[in-house]
Formats: C-alpha cells, structure tokens, sequence
C-alpha cells in the first residue's frame, strides 16, 4: 500500500475497497488488495505513514478467538514497543497493516494464522490449538514515526545542546567520544588483561539515569580488553587509573547504535557516563587475590563442615532432645500426634512450618507468609529431610524436623542459609490428598 493512502487517491481506493468490504466474511472490515482485512478504530488528523526503515513506536495486543495471547502494555512494563518496519514476511501481513497508519492511529489487522506463525514468528508450524486457515486479532495503536535521518539530527542537536548548557568545549576524539576528567588517577595506566573495578551511573543526554553500580552497593568488576559495555565507556575506562574519576560522553555510533537496547534505550541515544575506578589489578594480582579468596572460601566451607556436628550435640543436648536418629541422620520428634490420612509418596501434601538456624534464627515461615505450603511427596520437590520426614506424619500431627545438611541444602550457601547448617522445622500436616495426574506427553 503506497503511503499517499487516505490523500485524494488513497481515499478513491479506500470507497472501492469499502464497497468490496460489505461482502466480506468480517463484517465492519476493510480489505487491501493483498488480502489483509483491517479496521480503523480511531484516526488522527496525522497523515504521515511510515515506510520500510522508520522506526516506529506502538502498543499492541494480539489474541486468537477470545484468548489474548501477548499485551504490550502489560509485557513491557507499560513501555511502548519499538522497532524499525521491516520488509513484509508475506502478502497482507502485520507490518502492512502498520504502514498503513499514522501516529495516534488505533486499529485492528487480522492476519493469517498460518503465515503469521510460519513466516512472522518463524515457527515450523503454527500451534495445536490454532484451527489452519483461522485469522489472530491485533490490536494496535501507533503513537510515533521516526525516520533515521531525523533521528540523526534529533542526537547532534542534542548534544550540541548539551555541551552548550554543560558549557563542556573539551573536543571529541576521533572516535566521537568526550572525556572530562575530573579527578585524575594514579598507578598503572588501564591495557588489556588487567582487572578493573568501577564505580558508574548511566544517564541518558536528557538526565534520566538508567543504572547505577552505587546503587548496588558495589563496584563492577572486569577484565578490560573484554566486552563490558558500550565501545565507549570502554574507550574511556582505558583513558583512566586507579583513584580517577571523569565523564564520557558517548554517542550512539559507539554506544547502542541505531537500534537502541530494548524498550530502556531509545534508538540514536547519546549516552551519559559518570566514572570512578576503585581499583586496578594486574592479571597476575588478579589471580593471586582470586585464588586466596578461593581458599578462604574453601576453608570457611570446611570449619563449617566441622562445626556442624559438635553444634547439632550442642542443640540437641540444650534442648533435651533424647529421639534417635534416622539412618540418614535426620531426628523425628513428635508433638502432636495425628489421626488423620497418613502422609504417602506420590501424594499431595499441605503443610504450614516455621524453619530456623540451630542458633534460632528464622529463614522462611508460612505462618508468616498465612498461605499453607503444597507439594508431591517423594518426588524432590523438596529437600531429602521434609521428603522422609513428613513421611512420618498423619493429617492433624505436629512434629519438630531436625535436619543436617547432608539432608538438607549440604554446602550450598543459600543466602540467609549458610553451607552445612542443619535445618530445624517446626511442621503441622494440614492435608493429604491425591495428586492430580500429569498431563500427557506431546
């Protein structure tokens, strides 16, 4: 469709495609002359449409009969979708239909089925679900049209603006980059192999700040000479030493290009970097440090190791917990004994537990949380020690779950869980049912 549609010609052809319309399969439906059956829902006084290589920004939902299969709005956190309109996939296909709008311009396109799945989506065939020769609904609206070389002219403006207000008269270098030192570093100056750690924020030209490392709590760190970011920052780090802090200015052709990064970076986006290098090692520095924090590490793994025991008699003696232990090592104690359906492999279980440290401290509790935990027993969706133990138990019982690590999470560091720390859970079986079956392979 030629974008002089809706002008004078455009609106001859649109009365003879109306007219062809009223006997079409979908009422209240135009149809183009490749086959793509659309409806206007609301038309702007705009009558700019974009063509092959503008960008073009748009909400969009789509759904096959009343089951709405994707949302823009809710996929991309209420960010518009943005993309350059490609060449068609096929005859009377989506970005057709979008061509044939301008920006504020509501529609709805219904697009094969089985083209939309093989030559759109690129699938090898279309769904199970989706009847051959069936149409799926889009819903879009078009809120702007960008063309490249505006989009060009939009980032030097921009940026001649910016150094202006910034009164910045630094000159670029050749690779377009701007770098303003503001403190100046010391040491060994930054080559490929060494390890650097950064501090930075990232902002676009008009402020708007899309990362912060301070924000993290602690700096980036990296072997430069590998990809880490943009070429250049890149460029920029390798400009400072240790101790340095400077402001890169880096435009698009060295930062995320013509096509953006997703919906957080528009497409030709200077980019602001605010920089600090917190620290500068050799590779040989580098590895010597990793490898004593490996042992650290390793040795920390083993004092917990050893320590497991003796804490476990320590707690078991406090709290004068006579029971025995199983052959894997966990300890049943029963509070409450239960008079309920017994607890099986394959069955689903509901239980409410309160988990703790052996030095007290609570991890997790669904008490908490005032929502029952469900799960099959036997079938490791949880760890060996509640898979045996509530084994033990009948609907209505209550039971302290003594669990060591090899039972448990073993040197694994979970966080709040720290490697070998035997677990104690306070549990109350609340339910026991059949599982429902799984569903059958496809």
């Amino acid at each position: 469709m030629k974008n002089n549609f809706l002008k004078p010609l455009g609106i001859l052809l649109l009365l003879a495609l109306t007219t062809f319309a009223c006997s079409s399969k979908y009422a209240g439906f135009d149809k183009t002359a490749n086959g793509l059956y659309y409806k206007i829902i609301k038309e702007s006084k705009d009558t700019l449409k974009p063509k092959l290589g503008d960008w073009v920004s748009l909400n969009m939902s789509w759904q096959y009969k009343d089951s709405v299969m994707f949302d823009s709005r809710k996929a991309q956190g209420g960010m518009p979708i943005r993309f350059q309109v490609p060449a068609s996939d096929f005859k009377g296909d989506l970005y057709e239909g979008i061509k044939l709008m301008s920006a504020g311009d509501s529609a709805v396109f219904l697009i094969n089925s089985d083209s939309l799945f093989r030559k759109t989506f690129r699938q090898p065939s279309r769904p199970k679900f989706v009847d051959t020769n069936s149409v799926v609904t889009f819903h879009v609206k078009l809120i702007s049209i960008d063309n490249p070389q505006s989009l060009i002219k939009k980032e030097q403006d921009e940026l001649v603006k910016y150094l202006t207000d910034k009164k910045i008269t630094v000159q670029p270098a050749e690779s377009g980059l701007y770098f303003i030192e503001t403190v100046a570093g010391k040491g060994l100056a930054i080559d490929t192999g060494m390890w650097v750690s950064v501090h930075f924020k990232v902002l676009l030209i008009d402020g708007k700040q899309l990362f912060s490392s301070y924000d993290r709590g602690e700096p980036i760190t990296f072997e430069y000479g590998k990809r880490f970011d943009t070429p250049g920052v890149e460029q920029a780090i390798g400009m400072m030493k240790k101790g340095g802090k400077a402001m890169a200015i880096v435009p698009s052709k060295i930062a995320f290009g013509e096509t953006g990064r997703g919906s957080v970076v528009p497409p030709f986006a200077t980019m602001i970097y605010e920089l600090e290098i917190v620290n500068v090692q050799t590779r040989a520095e580098h590895d010597k440090a990793a490898a004593e924090e490996k042992k650290k590490a390793q040795e920390k793994l083993m004092k917990n190791k050893i320590e497991e025991a003796a804490s476990l008699g320590k707690y078991l003696k406090e709290k004068n917990i006579t029971a025995k232990p199983t052959a894997s090592g966990i300890y049943y104690i029963e509070r409450v004994k239960g008079t309920g359906t017994k607890a099986a492999a394959g069955k689903l279980v509901k239980v409410h537990y309160t988990g703790t440290l052996l030095n007290g401290t609570k991890f997790d509790s669904s008490r908490d949380k005032n929502q029952p935990y469900e799960f099959t027993l036997g079938q490791g969706q949880v760890i060996k020690g509640w898979d045996e133990g509530i084994e033990l138990m009948n609907v209505g019982g209550k039971a302290t779950l003594i669990i060591p690590s090899n039972m448990a999470y073993g040197e694994r560091d979970k966080g709040t869980i720290p490697p070998y720390s035997t677990l104690v859970f306070e549990v109350e079986l609340m339910d026991v049912k059949d599982a429902k079956p799984a569903a059958p392979a496809k």
